[in-house]
């Protein structure tokens, strides 16, 4: 599953021995196993995206706020990000390391950026670990109320209730022991469970769209409904549609992963960069489909549940308990694969800080296990620090929401410590560099596609920051204010 390459035994070696060497041109040894191959490279990518994830975690609380108009939020972000993709795509051939956005910085880049563009990455990728966890609740006390350990049958797929948010911490932190295990062992065992479960997420995505499409009992002009969200908001209805749309920027961001497993990839100066086009754009198709035909078909668009359960109930209300539970398992299986590729992207982004000498304790995170081929520290590492930022929020109803929003925030500011200096470069004509046709290359289009990046990046940073009640609450001044107290921390 983890295929080194679809070529003959000699001509594998060749190809992997010319990588090692041109790792050794940046000043780094081959210490990770190389040992990936094109799907798996997509694979990283399209995981840590994960329709079957974030859909299913957030359709309830894009909905609610925006109605059946809050669609719209997803070829917006979309727009934004593949163009942020498409920057990356660049980078990634050009730069083919481990550690991604840090590595990716630390090229075109001040000292003190990249740093920055690191750190923050490393502490945005522990809380995404935390929020993918939770999304547990939403799915698996769905399935059966034996999930629902610390609540009752009342709180199952809820995470807002006393008793679910319990539940979501307690089911997270099994999630999160078993991803790092995982990592730990190796990155063939890794890729193998994420090559399985994107092939699941895949076909079992396509499927779910097919039969919802059977029972479809109204017309696309659905996605004109706003359900009368806009009332109470300064902004009318464009205040509803804005806060609406952290559902569609938590499913498209992590695509840089698949760049993170440069240096455990064969050819990756081919493979990175169509891994980030097509990951982001695979994921745009098949989540617009699922979210507007999903609206088609579901038996009454106004149900309160769409704005509680969300996609579980649509679905299930839909095709019938017995087979809306098989598509809520293959939802299962997307958010352990999105954990787990999330925690090793972030394992790779320590260790390539570490060995640096960019992070205390350098030695010790950079360590590779001869054995496993895998740096161990940095999986512990990030394992234990998702395991306390989940039980120091075990109280906390608004954990799902805060941690969510927090975590989107602590990606959009690394990955414009990218798209910034690199357009600073395009301006004053310092990039691309002369070799770069033989590599990915957006040619004449990369400075006003750089440019709307580095835009849209701006202001949808703005905007998930605002301390909206609907989003942060308002009970608490540091909960209003997460955003900003969390990320200045």
């Amino acid at each position: 599953m983890s295929e080194i390459a679809d070529s003959p035994p000699g001509a594998a070696l060749t190809a992997n021995l010319t990588d090692v060497h041109d790792l050794a041109r940046f000043g780094y040894k081959q210490e990770l196993h190389r040992s990936l191959g094109s799907f798996s490279s997509f694979a990283a990518g399209f995981s840590y995206l994960s329709i079957l994830t974030g859909v299913f975690e957030l359709f309830a609380f894009g909905f609610g706020l925006g109605g059946p108009a809050f669609f719209w939020t997803w070829p917006m972000v979309f727009a934004g990000q593949f163009a942020v993709a498409f920057c990356f795509a660049e980078m990634s051939g050009q730069y083919p390391l481990a550690g991604s956005v840090y590595q990716w910085s630390k090229q075109i880049a001040q000292s003190l950026t990249s740093w920055l563009a690191g750190w923050i990455m490393v502490i945005g990728a522990i809380v995404t670990i935390a929020a993918v966890a939770v999304a547990y609740q939403v799915i698996l006390p769905q399935i059966s109320t034996a999930f629902e350990i610390a609540g009752t049958p009342a709180d199952a797929g809820l995470y807002y209730t006393p008793g679910g948010a319990k539940n979501a911490v307690i089911l997270g932190v099994g999630l999160v022991v078993f991803t790092t295990i995982v990592n730990c062992v190796g990155v063939r065992l890794m890729a193998m469970l994420n090559n399985i479960g994107v092939i699941t997420e895949i076909v079992a995505s396509t499927a779910l769209i097919l039969l919802l499409a059977f029972h479809i009992k109204r017309g696309p002009g659905v996605v004109l409904q706003t359900a009368g969200t806009g009332a109470g908001h300064t902004l009318g209805y464009f205040g509803a549609f804005f806060a609406a749309a952290l559902m569609s920027a938590y499913v498209f961001y992590g695509f840089d992963t698949a760049g993170s497993l440069a240096e455990e990839t064969n050819n990756p100066r081919k493979y990175a960069p169509r891994a980030i086009i097509r990951a982001v754009a695979a994921v745009f198709v098949i989540g617009a489909l699922l979210v507007i035909v999903g609206m088609m078909a579901v038996g009454n668009i106004n149900a309160s549940q769409l704005s509680s359960v969300g996609l579980p109930y649509l679905v299930k209300s839909t095709l019938g308990p017995g087979l809306g539970d098989v598509f809520l398992a293959c939802s299962g299986i997307a958010i352990t694969v999105c954990c787990l590729a999330v925690q090793t992207a972030c394992i790779r982004m320590l260790f390539s800080m570490a060995r640096d000498g960019r992070l205390p304790f350098g030695g010790a995170i950079a360590r590779v296990s001869g054995k496993s081929g895998t740096p161990i520290v940095p999986a512990l590492l990030t394992g234990v620090l998702a395991i306390a930022l989940l039980l120091a929020n075990i109280g906390n109803q608004r954990v799902f929401t805060i941690i969510t929003s927090v975590a989107i925030i602590l990606f959009y500011i690394p990955y414009l410590l990218v798209t910034g200096p690199m357009l600073i470069r395009r301006l004053r004509g310092h990039w691309p560099h002369p070799e770069h046709g033989e590599y990915f290359s957006m040619g004449r289009w990369g400075l006003p596609v750089n440019a709307f990046a580095v835009l849209y990046g701006i202001l949808m940073t703005i905007n998930l920051a605002w301390p909206r009640g609907a989003v942060y609450g308002t009970d608490h001044w540091y909960f209003q204010y997460g955003a900003f107290v969390f990320t200045g921390v």
